[in-house]
């Protein structure tokens, strides 16, 4: 494993090159995009995508997202309806992933056998460098043990994967913190696979109607995962996570009543006093960056239990609880009677 740093925003030629190489030999790559550290292979090698799946403990019937650097590049690989043509070029680069069909020119490892592909444009200079390197495109999951809170730093990469990569690539901290919007535009209306950084509330304003089915509230899981984060154990922390929908200093109390050493992960300003705090930031994009490092800080913590109060379903709310019904096992509590039910 090769570790190399450049800065994000003017990445250097020489670690670009090296990245392309690697590619090229069916080697994989981590690293940043705009919402979590990736883990790539070259997007036609089938032998780089198994390589993909192996490192993470992934299943191999949960796709991979496909990254372009244009609409262009991404009409070679899917086939993308003139309506949406326009908007992709408004929308890209940015963290919005859509759900078309495909023309069968990936290798089937990299769309689980579907008969579609998810593809998006990262909105980082380190990846749409890669990919002009590289003259193609690059796909995968995040960078991460499959289960795990994604990576949003090297460092995290560097835990779960170290020697398993070929090559990781230091860019720095993330953006968002959270993985791209995803949507199925094979479905009229369009229908939200997977919430992120960009919002539904934003997305209809180009796409019209969007149906928001329960797993991507994270409220079911899918029998068919079309896209991530569909179907599977994600974001889960090994601390025994629970999220609240009352009090949370009556929530510590009644934990601590019971002997317990209670963390609260304190969103958007609301904290209790426990034995540690974790606290994720003042408002909700800010809730969304740290998220995975503060279920990654959790484990370092000596305690028996973590607590998160819920947050509105709505922006950039409806990817956070996305992430913790999933990372919290979906663990809900609405009362102390039934947050006791889960110790």
């Amino acid at each position: 494993m090769r570790l190399l740093r450049t800065d994000p925003t003017r990445p250097d030629p020489e670690v670009i090159k090296t990245a392309a190489e690697v590619l090229k030999n069916g080697g994989i790559v981590a690293a940043p995009t705009e919402t979590v550290y990736g883990l790539f292979t070259h997007a036609y090698r089938e032998d780089g995508c198994v390589k993909v799946f192996k490192a993470k403990g992934r299943p191999m019937d949960n796709p991979l997202i496909v990254h372009v650097d244009s609409v262009e590049m991404a009409s070679e690989i899917a086939e993308i309806p003139e309506g949406i043509r326009g908007v992709l070029a408004q929308l890209w680069p940015g963290p919005v992933t859509i759900v078309v069909k495909s023309r069968g020119v990936v290798p089937r490892c990299v769309t689980a056998g579907l008969n579609t592909v998810a593809v998006r444009a990262p909105a980082h200079p380190i990846p749409l460098a890669i990919i002009k390197e590289l003259n193609a495109p690059i796909a995968g999951p995040s960078a991460n043990k499959a289960g795990r809170p994604s990576p949003t730093t090297a460092t995290h990469v560097l835990e779960d994967l170290g020697d398993e990569v070929d090559l990781i690539i230091d860019g720095g901290p993330t953006f968002f913190g959270v993985e791209s919007t995803i949507i199925d535009v094979t479905r009229k209306p369009p229908a939200l696979l997977r919430p992120g950084p960009f919002t539904v509330e934003e997305l209809e304003k180009f796409f019209g109607e969007i149906q928001i089915p329960p797993v991507a509230r994270g409220l079911a899981e899918a029998e068919v995962a079309l896209a991530p984060g569909m179907k599977y154990k994600h974001y889960a922390p090994d601390t025994m996570l629970v999220i609240v929908h009352f009090d949370l200093a009556e929530a510590v109390k009644v934990l601590k009543a019971r002997g317990l050493k209670v963390a609260v992960l304190c969103a958007a300003g609301k904290c209790a006093d426990a034995d540690a705090s974790l606290h994720l930031g003042t408002d909700l994009y800010e809730v969304a960056k740290n998220l995975y490092k503060s279920l990654r800080d959790l484990d370092k913590l000596s305690v028996n239990i973590g607590i998160i109060p819920a947050v509105e379903e709505r922006g950039i709310g409806l990817a956070i609880m996305n992430r913790i019904r999933k990372a919290a096992a979906h663990r809900e509590a609405f009362s102390p009677e039934q947050l006791l039910k889960y110790i």
